[in-house]
């Protein structure tokens, strides 16, 4: 069978718009590489360093470490899950009024908007040196820092996810009477649980690697652990830490997709 490579023009070669597509975001990239220290040389050099410090994570590991470090995962875990409840509970009516099609008032909803743009805009350690300056070393900063980022995220995925549901299921509350608030919870929030669920699901898995390295700036968790065994290259202890970590986010990935599945399923068995 012989493969076709022509385009489908009238001359077979690409459009003039495609290539200029492709090549110059391209060009532009290999020629600002430099100024972000991007090149073959440097990449290159590296791969003996890395290979030696990956040699000696094949250490026997410290055992003695392993209370403690049970300790800290779970402060970890804690931390992920108080500070998505939290930010679920606070980010579900800020993204209701975030909505366009749901917001009561247009200042209201440009209002909610510029809240969650703001929140995002710094990342999680940022608030976590903000937090931890004013109360103190400790998992407390840590938690209100990953809820204060989660609620502009999970805000912005319930704002857009509201905003494109059915509107002939919204047409038909309001026209037996209903007013604007059944019309959000009758009508909007059930066509919007599926997409509520996978954002729920991904914020829970990012917020379990964020509060990994909270501990750098002192906001609790194993991120405190990890940085400083690094520095001291305490190989016995750098592998079990990342170990733990990467057993810790593969379960709770398995977790996620057995409670995606179910909770989907009965969704549309329900509809």
């Amino acid at each position: 069978m012989q493969m076709n490579w022509h385009w489908p023009t009238p001359n077979g070669m690409p459009p003039v718009v495609t290539v200029l597509g492709l090549s110059l975001p391209l060009v532009i990239l290999l020629c600002t590489a430099s100024a972000v220290g991007m090149s073959p040389d440097k990449v290159l050099n590296a791969i003996p360093n890395m290979v030696f410090f990956t040699k000696h994570l094949w250490v026997m590991p410290d055992w003695g470490y392993l209370p403690q470090l049970g300790k800290k995962m779970l402060e970890t875990v804690e931390m992920t899950l108080l500070a998505t409840a939290l930010a679920v509970v606070l980010s579900l009516p800020l993204g209701i009024l975030a909505a366009k099609n749901a917001s009561p008032h247009p200042w209201l909803y440009r209002l909610s908007r510029d809240l969650l743009s703001f929140i995002r805009a710094l990342p999680e350690l940022v608030w976590a040196l903000v937090f931890v300056s004013a109360l103190g070393l400790g998992p407390l900063p840590g938690i209100m820092a990953l809820a204060l980022v989660t609620v502009g995220f999970m805000g912005k995925f319930i704002a857009e996810a509201i905003e494109v549901v059915n509107v002939k299921a919204i047409e038909g509350l309001e026209a037996t009477g209903c007013n604007k608030f059944q019309s959000i919870l009758y009508a909007m929030l059930p066509q919007a649980v599926p997409d509520f669920i996978g954002s729920f699901l991904y914020i829970l898995d990012h917020n379990l690697r964020a509060a990994s390295i909270l501990g750098l700036v002192g906001a609790g968790g194993i991120g405190y652990d990890m940085v400083m065994t690094m520095r001291l290259f305490n190989y016995e202890r750098i592998a079990m830490i990342a170990f733990s970590i990467y057993l810790l986010v593969t379960l709770l990935d398995r977790l996620s997709d057995v409670f995606r599945q179910k909770a989907l399923g009965e969704i549309l068995n329900v509809h």
